[in-house]
């Protein structure tokens, strides 16, 4: 961590160029730098954009349907009807897309055996429009549903979950849910009532059913003022029962929940696989490669994965959504099963898609009630329900692979540019981000092998995205915007300073980093020797495989923070950075880690110029660090006024600034912060600055 030379409040920052960064929706080029520090915040130009190619081998991949995939847009009966009447299909095609005659899933009516035109007006009219204009997409193309990567990468814990969380339990609390809505706890689960059901029932301790509980509301709240509404509440309570009051409030969506509970085993340790040496229960386990491969591979960001765990698990979760009068004796599902809409609904939690030709992405259930679908999915407008075995039929056959996950994104991302970048050493280095991106899918950026580099980025590139910093090693990596969540993985002896990030930090085995984040949650697992310096409203969890872990208060500041923070919806207070919470087997070990000493601590310098208010660290500093920060500045000025009245002459005062100088620089070569200045010296004017 940076200590005096790049610390302290009254120091200023060395003199160093860079390159500005990109407006809204620009990528930042190579520009001339500027004399001051470098800036994050001009407006730069960029060319314009290239045409994009059609989106059926865009946004949803080249794979080729499958034969039960493509019966499930087999046109219906009433336009194969239509077409063995001697109607040529262009024809019936051509009118399908004038929207005219041809509803969803209808063929245009007329002659003999087609009905009279006051029947095409009636069914013409009992279609919604919304449906209408993507009804022959639908028909022409087949539905693709995907899992959705936003419930593995900050849903999921990175840690085996209890036992009870098992299906078998979960199928009774399923149960026990229904059976008892009138007491709160369906259609949504009220906070009191999960809570008699997580420790009096799954034996769950308070903590970790809180734990469950406000990780799920949290990831559904995405609405910035709603969260800052409820840290309000939270940091005016006095006392734990006003606390939980305020928790009494709050509620879940039943069906939901038990399916984020149920994605709980995504990390479950597989005791057959680890006799077979596949999976073995190590808290130190091999850092997740980027290749691909299943192999080794981090369950959470492995879009392969987590289409083996819905193909794996559908039955299991589809019995979990059913109605009790659906199941037999034993608790299990039967050919004559039915899933309600309302079932769907929530399995939209997990699964999302498209249709090939669409650029939309729409939930599941919307995809489910198309028309050309219904009749390969069970659909039934009579009851509402679907058919489970022929759901379960349709889902298999239409799940792929994430058109917008990691796969793709190693494939084909494209490379980010800049603002502070030293040439010569970004050989091995991958940083890339989404090139198919649509407003319903969060970004992803990947950062991977960066060496001995300083990298600043602030832009819309940034913002709301899912980024996965991996194998960097002596590094300083600044992300000024507002992301979505964070993953650092295998990294060593670097510094990480990133803006505000409104769902999760998750650390795993790093060494001698430090981590200076506002975040909402921050979790580490197989850690040594790092140092998290954090504002954040939840405990910090520290599961297992960590050694000599630091927490210390957030310390820094840049001029868009608070803004930033306010677009993610983090408050300054409460701030539980000091309150770790131990999860697995060290849950009794108190000595994983510690709060930073007052006397080691110093505030950062963040050295890079942007338009913004913030001039201080939001929310100040602990009482006790600040009191240490101002002795050691009066120590400062005690030394300065001895130099002063020390009556040296001139030839004195350069001999005493040469030896301070020649200190200063030992202190700089032995802390390792040399290389962190001298990666903040800028290139030479014209230079071509590296892509990355």
């Amino acid at each position: 961590m940076a200590g005096p030379a790049l610390s302290g409040r009254g120091r200023s920052a060395p003199a160093i160029g860079g390159e500005a960064a990109p407006g809204p929706g620009q990528w930042e080029r190579g520009a001339a730098p500027r004399a001051a520090r470098p800036s994050l915040s001009a407006a730069h130009t960029s060319p314009p954009p290239r045409p994009r190619r059609p989106i059926a081998s865009r946004d949803v991949g080249s794979e080729p349907a499958g034969p039960i995939a493509a019966r499930c847009v087999a046109p219906p009966p009433a336009l194969s009807r239509r077409r063995e009447g001697g109607v040529h299909p262009a024809a019936a095609n051509q009118r399908a897309h004038r929207g005219v005659e041809q509803p969803i899933g209808a063929g245009s009516s007329g002659g003999r055996g087609g009905g009279s035109s006051g029947v095409r007006r009636k069914r013409r009219h009992s279609v919604p429009p919304e449906a209408a204009a993507v009804a022959m997409e639908a028909a022409a193309a087949p539905v693709r549903l995907w899992a959705r990567t936003e419930p593995f990468v900050a849903g999921a814990l990175p840690v085996p979950p209890p036992a009870r969380l098992g299906p078998h339990y979960l199928r009774k609390m399923a149960a026990y849910a229904r059976a008892r809505a009138a007491e709160g706890c369906f259609p949504r689960l009220r906070w009191p009532r999960w809570r008699h059901i997580a420790c009096g029932k799954l034996q769950l301790g308070r903590g970790l059913a809180w734990l469950y509980f406000e990780l799920f509301h949290s990831l559904l709240r995405r609405d910035p003022p709603r969260r800052l509404q409820w840290a309000e509440a939270e940091a005016a309570c006095a006392s734990a029962e006003e606390l939980e009051r305020e928790r009494s409030k709050l509620s879940v969506d039943t069906l939901q929940f038990l399916l984020f509970l149920y994605l709980q085993q995504l990390n479950k340790v597989s005791l057959r696989r680890s006799l077979i040496g596949e999976e073995w229960p190590s808290p130190r386990t091999k850092a997740p490669g980027l290749t691909g491969k299943p192999s080794g591979e981090n369950k959470n960001w492995s879009d392969q994965e987590h289409r083996a765990f819905v193909q794996s698990h559908l039955s299991d979760m589809l019995e979990l959504l059913l109605e009790p009068e659906q199941l037999t004796a034993s608790s299990h599902s039967s050919r004559s099963s039915l899933v309600s809409y309302e079932a769907v609904c929530a399995l939209s939690f997990l699964l999302e898609g498209t249709v090939s030709r669409s650029r939309t992405v729409r939930p599941l259930h919307e995809l489910a009630l198309w028309q050309p679908c219904q009749g390969q999915n069970g659909y039934s407008k009579a009851s509402r329900s679907f058919s489970l075995p022929q759901l379960e039929s349709w889902l298999r056959s239409c799940l792929t692979t994430n058109p917008f996950g990691m796969s793709a994104l190693l494939k084909s991302g494209k490379k980010l540019a800049w603002a502070q970048q030293v040439e010569g050493t970004t050989r091995r280095a991958k940083i890339a981000c989404n090139t198919r991106v649509v407003p319903e899918v969060s970004p992803m950026v990947i950062m991977s092998q960066v060496y001995k580099q300083t990298l600043a980025k602030s832009s819309d590139t940034l913002v709301g995205a899912h980024v996965r910093i991996h194998r960097c090693n002596e590094s300083f990596i600044y992300l000024l915007s507002p992301l979505r969540s964070v993953t650092i993985e295998k990294c060593r002896n670097s510094t990480f300073v990133l803006g505000p990030v409104q769902a999760s930090v998750h650390v795993h085995n790093c060494d001698n980093i430090s981590v200076v984040v506002v975040c909402h949650r921050l979790t580490l697992s197989s850690t040594t020797g790092c140092t998290f310096y954090i504002l954040t409203p939840t405990q910090p969890l520290v599961l297992s495989g960590n050694h000599a872990v630091s927490f210390a208060p957030f310390h820094t500041h840049y001029p868009m923070l608070e803004d930033h923070m306010a677009q993610v919806g983090l408050a300054t207070l409460p701030n539980r950075w000091d309150s770790p919470m131990l999860v697995g087997r060290e849950s009794g070990d108190t000595d994983v880690f510690r709060l930073l000493p007052p006397s080691d601590f110093y505030t950062f310098v963040i050295p890079f110029e942007m338009e913004g208010d913030t001039t201080e660290t939001p929310g100040g500093l602990p009482h006790a660090y600040q009191q240490a920060l101002s002795q050691r500045e009066q120590k400062v000025q005690l030394w300065q006024r001895t130099v002063k009245e020390a009556g040296l002459t001139k030839d004195q005062r350069k001999q005493f600034q040469m030896l301070v100088e020649n200190k200063f620089y030992e202190w700089l070569v032995q802390t390792g912060n040399r290389q962190q200045l001298d990666s903040l010296v800028p290139p030479a004017m014209g230079s071509k600055q590296a892509a990355g």
